[in-house]
């Protein structure tokens, strides 16, 4: 099998089980979606949606967090981890769109990775979601399940983004990053995953090969 045909029977699986994926973080404007990304960071999205509503509530552009108390958005968004780091980049970052860029969230790779608690993950899930520019989004499951599925052999999350944007139609770029995370979150989870509901176990997934199909042999 060639990897041109492997690769079309892992992106036809994907459109299979996800034909439209979604953002599953709460947003109503690009800044909130911006919020919202920076709160994902080493937190669920289902977490990071109890807390928006309310931050937003409060703060529901820009101008309005530029002004907040930073303790204030502590308290706001303490049950997603790092709060205070997380409510000193928000402050900041709202802050640099208010005095650099009008008060309007900048709608380019190159601007957005300025904004303070925003790199290259978190400006791609913005353009992809909020203004239909595409990207590739590599987080802790792109990262995860490109490398079982043999889409890459890199690590480092920049380069692996360039490397992936090589190989997927680049119309495809944003539904194929929300289809991978979703299947690394639901299906292809870092423990205990659920292989034997995956059409892509046999024959097509290395780390099943190699890991998990072994350690079947072994308890038998």
């Amino acid at each position: 099998m060639t990897k041109a045909e492997r690769l079309k029977i892992i992106l036809d699986y994907l459109d299979k089980i996800y034909d439209d994926p979604r953002c599953e973080l709460f947003y109503e404007t690009p800044f909130q979606l911006l919020v919202a990304t920076i709160l994902s960071a080493q937190c669920t999205d289902k977490q990071v949606n109890k807390v928006t509503p309310h931050l937003f509530e409060k703060y529901p552009t820009a101008y309005d967090m530029a002004l907040a108390d930073i303790s204030d958005i502590e308290k706001l968004i303490y049950t997603t981890g790092f709060y205070k780091n997380k409510s000193k980049n928000i402050l900041l970052a709202s802050k640099m769109i208010v005095e650099d860029f009008n008060g309007i969230l900048p709608n380019t790779l190159e601007d957005l990775i300025k904004l303070p608690g925003a790199g290259r993950k978190t400006a791609n899930v913005v353009l992809g979601n909020a203004f239909n520019t595409a990207g590739i989004v590599v987080d802790t499951h792109m990262l995860r399940v490109s490398n079982r599925l043999g889409l890459t052999t890199l690590s480092d999350p920049v380069k692996v983004e360039f490397d992936l944007m090589k190989k997927i139609p680049k119309t495809s770029w944003t539904k194929f990053s929300h289809q991978m995370v979703l299947f690394g979150r639901y299906t292809c989870k870092a423990k205990k995953s659920d292989c034997h509901l995956c059409d892509l176990s046999n024959g097509i997934c290395g780390f099943y090969k190699d890991n998990i199909k072994i350690d079947l042999k072994r308890k038998k």
